[in-house]
């Protein structure tokens, strides 16, 4: 419900302010909000209103009010005799009424002048009556009002009343007449929701604004107590806090209250205080710091206390107290500028956020995955290349490997914004970390995830995803699809705020509409569910099975890509996906009449692109096309043409340079590319046993191919339910040590896929097994080994590969309740892992993968021999694989 506090002068005042700052006018027409109980409701169009909220809100009619009210106050005087009438009247009728009497009939007079101005409100007559209608209800409401008023008996007028408040308002205006709100351009919108979520904006706007008054003033009237300075920077912590929960329309609200906060100075006074030495006044501004970090707040810091913030971060390197503070700070303040960013990196900002992305908090690593996505966003080509050499997409993998849905975006899309960089793309692909995109995409509905947290509920600004169009227009399918999927979410998110608007505003449309009729079928949906949610029509979709394309959809492709020039001439020839796909240079030139050299070259560029990208299952049952991509995705070019040509998986076994010229592979690296890598068209894929028994055999599916095992370093080991941050993190400091490390990223697949991962452990030098709490229980009365983990340590066993436990909050248990099989694992000497010393724990298990010793046992001792935690080694085998020689 509107205040009632608000009086007919400072709603006056409220106006000139408005017009002096050139904010936005609202129509008398704004909706009431859903809490707004008011029976006076008027008509206005076919939109409803509150009486009350078109006079809070009807800034269009300002200049008339305020002309009312200068009339109201010039004409003062002429109203003095009457007033004196009135006092003479009042006095004859004084009564002596309590306490309680009083405020009902404060709380009367304050009902009827509000009904009053709402009447007022919504008439159409000219300023010059309205200033006369003023004149008379103002006058009627004071008369009244002043049996109550506080001033003395002996100056009951009218204008003495009216004066002495408008005098005060003038002499110290409350903070949200100080300060107006601003508020975003897309607010003007006429729809319903917008409006409705501007009047429930105005109304949190001016209570909070007064809760912060109230705190503001105690802390610069605290003349030094630093208890009283604490006491009040938390309660502002959580006016702030509660602002930012608020739906829908929260985060303009708490930017409105983050402005206040820096105008009246609080932010200087928290900047400063971030190199004190008292501990709870340090906590209590960098806390506030987190939160109060708005568009122009982020700006401030940086030009005004930059240092001293980012060496209260690094101060506090090791402070998990602290570590939410510390990388939240830094998740704001990389939003700000290529320039800013560039500095923060320079001082040991990113340092700060890799350190603490080795922690078990998940408050504290969403944050991390925040920062780093920024930083990417906002950095600029020199950041993320100096990102890449502090191994970045190393440490996205680990978050982008949890289970919290939050943390994996925010990774995912930090390593999207990376690969999208050229010169990037090498070390993202290599991090592994790209491979965690398409499937959280493809397990996650955007309506449903922009719920799970609170940044995501309110929507991102408009600087934001502006910062998000070019990843629509990425040659990297994974890059793309992230980006519609935000986009998917921001629709829904705008339209409920009624601000669907922003999307035309940033230039959105258009690269939405391209992706939305592009072969990429992951973020042509997305795209399309985005543009119907902000109520665009869906362009022509194109099916990523190129072959099966008719002329139209040809026709459609050609414009895309920016040859509509020659679109005519592509649908007189009758240009299908068949022809477009075997279509060469000379048949451009002469049939397609394509002359211009230059432009034939851009065209077989995008042609070539095309074809790598296109799907080639409705033509390619032997899955030739999969195996080329894994050699080099390049060579899926000449996937259609080999088809073409008759080309099967058993005739590619005994081809030679000259067939594969004849089906189109004109580069000759290629043709030596695919022949040399003809072999692994014969794979061996035994179920269970050593190498020296397997037998060459031919495969009878070459998609099997494309999981084929390499010989690494380290196999590990994991049980996904509580095992799998311990495990990425392994994964990444060995790597950042020169190891070559298998960790499985999908624990559910069957068949063959099964197969080929045994057989990585068997090509393992060493086998990390990552034992967290209950890692081992599914394996009690597997006796027909069905478990996966069971599985693993039985072929890391009968393999006679290193293997090292990792212990993290992990109790053996007796060997005899594990299967026979199995049991030996129990003796194997392993690594207790400490979270907080990680760089310790890893240089021990780097001594064991460098060869240190370990103690031999040819036998399982009885359960009487073990002695609390200690564990004997078994024996190694003295016939060890050549492939671990080195262990000897």
């Amino acid at each position: 419900m509107i205040d009632k506090s608000v009086s007919e002068s400072s709603l006056f005042k409220e106006a000139r302010a408005q017009k002096a700052n050139k904010s936005v006018s609202y129509k008398a027409a704004a909706h009431s909000s859903s809490d707004n109980i008011d029976d006076n409701t008027g008509i206005l169009g076919n939109k409803k209103v509150s009486e009350s909220a078109k006079v809070y809100f009807d800034l269009s009619k300002s200049e008339e009010m305020e002309q009312a009210a200068m009339s109201m106050k010039m004409t003062s005087k002429d109203e003095r005799g009457k007033g004196k009438m009135v006092q003479a009247e009042a006095s004859k009728s004084k009564v002596q009424m309590d306490q309680k009497s009083s405020v009902e009939a404060y709380k009367q007079v304050e009902s009827k002048s509000k009904g009053i101005l709402s009447s007022q409100a919504s008439e159409e007559s000219s300023s010059y009556s309205k200033s006369k209608e003023v004149k008379f209800r103002s006058s009627e409401c004071s008369s009244v009002q002043s049996s109550m008023s506080c001033i003395s008996q002996d100056s009951f007028s009218q204008d003495a009343i009216l004066d002495e408040v408008m005098e005060r308002e003038e002499a110290v205006p409350a903070l949200c007449l100080k300060y107006p709100l601003e508020l975003p351009p897309s607010y003007s919108s006429d729809s319903h929701i917008s409006w409705q979520c501007l009047t429930n904006l105005k109304v949190s706007y001016q209570k909070s604004s007064r809760n912060l008054e109230k705190h503001i003033e105690a802390i610069k009237n605290a003349n030094g107590n630093v208890n009283e300075e604490i006491k009040h920077l938390n309660l502002i912590l959580r006016v702030i806090e509660h602002a930012w929960k608020i739906e829908v329309y929260g985060r303009d609200l708490s930017y409105g209250l983050c402005d206040v906060i820096r105008q009246e100075g609080i932010l200087d006074m928290v900047i400063q205080n971030c190199s004190s030495s008292n501990k709870d006044l340090l906590k209590a501004s960098a806390g506030l710091l987190e939160q109060i970090l708005s568009t122009e707040n982020r700006k401030y810091v940086v030009e005004n206390g930059l240092e001293t913030v980012i060496n209260m971060t690094l101060s506090l390197k090791d402070n998990h107290e602290f570590a939410k503070f510390t990388t939240g700070i830094l998740e704001g303040l990389f939003k700000v500028s290529a320039e800013a960013s560039s500095k923060m990196v320079a001082l040991g900002g990113l340092d700060i956020i890799l350190h603490w992305c080795r922690s078990a908090d998940l408050g504290v690593l969403r944050r991390c995955a925040k920062a780093i996505s920024n930083l990417s966003l906002f950095g600029g080509s020199e950041v993320q290349e100096e990102m890449a050499t502090h191994n970045v997409p190393e440490w996205l993998f680990p978050l982008a490997f949890m289970a919290d849905d939050n943390i994996r975006y925010y990774a995912c899309l930090a390593i999207c914004v990376l690969v999208a960089n050229k010169e990037l793309e090498a070390a993202v692909m290599k991090s592994g970390t790209l491979d965690l995109v398409m499937p959280f995409i493809n397990s996650t509905k955007p309506s449903v995830f922009a719920k799970n947290d609170l940044a995501h509920r309110q929507g991102r600004d408009s600087i934001y995803l502006e910062h998000l169009i070019p990843l629509l227009s990425s040659r990297r399918e994974e890059a793309q699809a992230l980006a519609a999927f935000h986009f998917a979410m921001e629709a829904g998110i705008k339209a409920e705020q009624g601000r669907v608007g922003i999307f035309y505003d940033i230039g959105a449309i258009e690269p939405l509409k391209t992706v939305a009729s592009s072969p990429n079928a992951t973020a042509s949906k997305l795209a399309a569910q985005a543009l119907k949610i902000i109520g665009e029509d869906v362009p022509h979709k194109l099916t990523p099975q190129v072959p099966v394309w008719n002329t139209e959809d040809v026709a459609h492709w050609i414009k895309q890509v920016g040859f509509k020039d020659y679109v005519d001439a592509f649908v007189s020839c009758r240009v299908d996906g068949d022809i477009l796909l075997l279509l060469t240079e000379d048949e451009l030139q002469n049939s397609i009449g394509m002359t211009c050299k230059i432009a034939r070259k851009r065209f077989l560029r995008e042609l070539k692109g095309l074809k790598v990208t296109a799907d080639y299952s409705s033509c390619d049952r032997s899955q030739i096309d999969s195996w080329m991509m894994k050699i080099l995705p390049d060579l899926s070019q000449y996937t259609y043409c080999m088809l073409k040509n008759g080309m099967s998986k058993e005739l590619l076994s005994t081809t030679s340079h000259e067939e594969l010229k004849e089906c189109g592979v004109t580069n000759p690296i290629h043709r030596r590319l695919i022949l040399e890598h003809i072999d692994d068209l014969y794979c061996s894929l035994p179920k269970y046993g050593s190498f020296n028994s397997l037998q060459r055999q031919k495969s009878v599916d070459v998609s099997s191919i494309s999981t084929l095992p390499k010989a690494v370093d380290v196999f590990i080991s994991y049980r996904r339910s509580t095992g799998s941050q311990l495990a990425s993190l392994l994964k990444v400091h060995l790597q950042l040590r020169g190891f070559t490390v298998f960790l499985d990223i999908d624990r559910l697949r069957a068949g063959k896929f099964d197969e080929n991962l045994l057989l990585n452990i068997k090509m393992a030098r060493h086998f990390l097994l990552v034992l967290t709490p209950n890692s081992l229980d599914r394996c009690f009365g597997d006796h027909e080994l069905t478990d996966w983990v069971h599985k693993e340590v039985v072929t890391a066993l009968d393999s006679d590969c290193n293997i090292i436990p990792v212990l993290d909050s992990f109790d053996w248990p007796t060997a005899e309740s594990l299967p026979e099989d199995m049991q030996q694992v129990v003796y194997f000497n392993g690594v207790r892992w400490v979270h907080d010393y990680q760089d310790a724990c890893v240089d021990k298990v780097e001594k064991f993968l460098l060869g240190e010793k370990i103690p031999h046992m040819d036998k399982i001792p009885s359960q009487g021999s073990i002695q609390g935690d200690s564990r004997n080694s078994p024996g190694r085998s003295s016939h060890r694989s050549s492939l671990d020689g080195s262990m000897q």
